[in-house]
């Protein structure tokens, strides 16, 4: 058959009638290009070519003298003749006139009468839309034929209520009785599923899990899919929830699938739900045991609350657990403690809880009676601010420890959160036995004299260290505390690869600023030449207004978080950003904690669009409203690179990506790009130069 071309693409097999077409179209001064089929598609390539001419002469054969049926086996048959040169068997012609096979029951299972099993109005071979339509079938009628002949099936939902599982409830109820095995994934997304769907799920026999993490996964796939040992396997994947309105009345759209038509699709969805299934963010739901849980959790995304807010009073109600990746890095460090090693380090990307981690771990120290008194130690006070809510939160005690801090003193000093440098002033004071356990955030800064002179003098039974990046632009070490070993470790891009960090687009900005001429000494710029060519460079500020109206999606509704060079340039850019019509304000160490929290609850509430800081928020401040990342310095460290991003990385409610935007300018020689590419993707130099 002879096809018109049209401009557009292609990937159309080249028959004789095709090319000469194309010929035809060449010498009009058509641009065609053709390639060579690959190896993996050209079997299918023909395999559909071939189809199509087939069913094309089956279909145009006479009816008359009734002698089609018979006629259209016959070619079918001519053509296996040809085909058992090739690897096809002889028994695989075709009997007589066509007929089908349509259900085989073993004779054990037939008992005394057998009615026939309910079939699906589609043929088990076809793909085909469903639509809801008045006259179209109904989404939950199909369900309904299908469950009876299954052997297995599993369903991946994120809203499940009564009102759609009672349309089908018996039908699943008598296949499991028969022995079929029903799984079923649900959400908690937006508190739209209902405990008692589930728990009628888990008393009719199916295996139930429910993923609890909405601010990451947020699970909005529906789709079932019917195993038959038949191989004839269908697969609903569409907009239906088990819900009674989307499954008979509502504007849903379904498409059906089966395994005869489109066998790569069932394939890639029986393995992706596999892979749910295993993996441990999908929890097991047992209504003894779970139930109180799943109440509170529904409960929460039906009042809209992101549980930033709540209250630290409303969340010690609440028992706390560890998610699974954090499970995974408690059961190395048991591990490791076994093997007798009882100074350990965790390495864990920014934003995936190592404070949670840490307090986890005293809890079961001291549970096991192991270890009763803590010092945890930080180089500011908002870590130690958070570290101390944390233990608070897990340990369900809201008068957890003590502060060691600026003018604070504890008074028991059993349990102290201490700055380094309140230590050194008091090393002498400390007895090196007096903590069972130290825990030391951000344990990097481990190289510096301060610290050192502490892990020197203390000498507890279990050391701890937290950090995301290991690693030193001085090129020191901290594993020589560790014996050279790291208990547990998961970067960035392995907490992007889990969905446990937002995703970020990142975008390098050229902005021409020329910093030839600034002074580079020990690696890095020298921040106050840095401050001065930044501070009241408008033009620069305008090119950054720019950028931010470009890639942001909307500048008006942005929070975004500006790193500077020093203090002028950051107040600098706030003023500047103000008056582009986006409220800023700059903050720095100076800034009094008061006014810190009060800017950052703005920021939270939509007041301000921004905030451009200096010396802050590297470590230790949990900003999931982040939206956006403006790096407006040259950052030599990957770690100071890596947590400044990770100031953006936490999810949040309604926040589905990160933006980055990286301002470029005409750097020095010895500048060294590749560090921070080499953070994000850990890499070699060589390799991220290649990339």
């Amino acid at each position: 058959m002879t096809r018109q071309l049209h401009s557009g693409l292609y990937e159309d097999l080249l028959t004789s009638a095709l090319e000469a077409e194309i010929n035809a179209r060449t010498a009009e001064g058509w641009w065609v290009d053709v390639a060579t089929a690959d190896s993996t598609v050209r079997p299918e390539l023909l395999a559909r070519h071939v189809y199509h001419l087939l069913r094309r002469a089956l279909e145009g054969m006479p009816e008359e003298d009734g002698a089609q049926p018979a006629n259209q086996v016959a070619l079918a048959n001519r053509l296996v003749e040809v085909l058992v040169e090739y690897g096809a068997m002889a028994d695989d012609r075709v009997a007589d006139t066509a007929r089908l096979l349509l259900e085989a029951v073993e004779r054990r299972a037939l008992g005394g009468t057998r009615s026939a099993v309910p079939r699906p109005t589609l043929s088990l071979r076809q793909t085909g839309l469903l639509v809801n339509g008045r006259r179209d079938v109904q989404i939950a009628s199909e369900i309904a034929r299908e469950i009876p002949s299954a052997d297995r099936i599993d369903l991946l939902c994120a809203f499940v209520r009564h009102s759609g599982l009672r349309l089908f409830r018996s039908e699943l109820a008598e296949r499991v009785r028969e022995g079929a095995r029903v799984r079923v994934i649900a959400s908690i997304y937006t508190g739209s599923t209902e405990r008692r769907a589930l728990d009628a799920l888990v008393d009719l026999g199916a295996q139930v899990k429910v993923s609890y993490e909405v601010s990451r996964t947020r699970l909005h796939a529906k789709a079932w899919l019917f195993h038959r040992r038949s191989d004839l396997h269908t697969a609903y994947i569409g907009s239906s929830n088990l819900t009674h309105t989307a499954q008979v009345d509502g504007l849903e759209w379904n498409v059906r699938v089966s395994a005869a038509e489109n066998p790569e699709v069932i394939e890639r969805f029986a393995a992706t739900f596999e892979q749910y299934w295993q993996e441990p963010e999908f929890e097991d739901y047992m209504p003894q045991r779970d139930s109180e849980r799943l109440d509170h959790a529904l409960s929460r995304q039906r009042g809209g609350s992101s549980g930033q807010d709540d209250g630290l009073l409303l969340s010690l109600l609440v028992d706390v657990a560890p998610k699974p990746h954090q499970a995974v890095a408690l059961e190395a460090l048991e591990a490791e403690r076994l093997r007798g090693y009882h100074r350990n380090l965790v390495v864990a990307a920014t934003g995936t809880g190592k404070t949670w981690i840490a307090a986890f771990d005293f809890k079961r120290l001291r549970d096991q009676g192991a270890c009763h008194s803590l010092l945890f130690v930080a180089h500011r006070d908002e870590i130690l601010r958070q570290g101390q809510q944390v233990f608070q939160l897990v340990l369900r005690e809201p008068g957890f420890g003590e502060r060691l801090v600026g003018g604070e003193r504890p008074r028991a000093g059993h349990h102290v959160f201490a700055s380094v440098q309140s230590l050194a002033n008091r090393i002498d004071e400390i007895d090196p036995d007096d903590f069972d356990v130290v825990i030391v955030d951000e344990f990097h800064h481990a190289a510096a004299a301060s610290y050192e002179r502490l892990l020197s003098r203390l000498r507890p039974k279990v050391l701890l260290g937290l950090t995301a990046t290991p690693e030193r632009a001085d090129g020191q070490s901290v594993l020589q505390w560790f014996d050279g070993r790291i208990a547990s470790e998961s970067r960035l891009w392995d907490a992007l690869d889990q969905g446990l960090l937002c995703p970020f687009h990142y975008f390098g900005v050229s902005d021409a600023t020329d910093l030839s001429a600034v002074r580079f000494e020990r690696g890095r710029y020298v921040p106050g030449e840095l401050d001065n060519v930044f501070t009241g460079d408008h033009a620069r500020a305008v090119r950054i207004r720019q950028a931010v109206e470009e890639f942001v999606t909307d500048p008006h509704q942005m929070r975004a978080l500006g790193f500077c060079a020093g203090i002028g340039h950051a107040h600098f850019m706030a003023r500047q950003f103000t008056g582009f019509g986006y409220p800023a304000a700059a903050l720095d160490a100076s800034t009094p904690w008061d006014d810190r929290r009060a800017a950052l609850a703005r920021l939270r509430r939509g007041e301000l669009r921004a905030i451009f800081a200096v010396d802050l928020f590297n470590e230790g401040v949990d900003l999931p409203e982040v939206d956006t990342v403006l790096m407006l310095r040259p950052t030599e460290s990957a770690t100071v690179f890596l947590q400044q991003l990770g100031r953006g990385l936490r999810w949040a409610e309604g926040k589905r990506v990160l933006t980055v935007l990286d301002f470029v300018g005409q750097v020095r020689r010895e500048y060294r790009y590749d560090v921070r590419y080499r953070a994000l993707v850990g890499g070699t130099r060589h390799q991220v130069e290649r990339a």
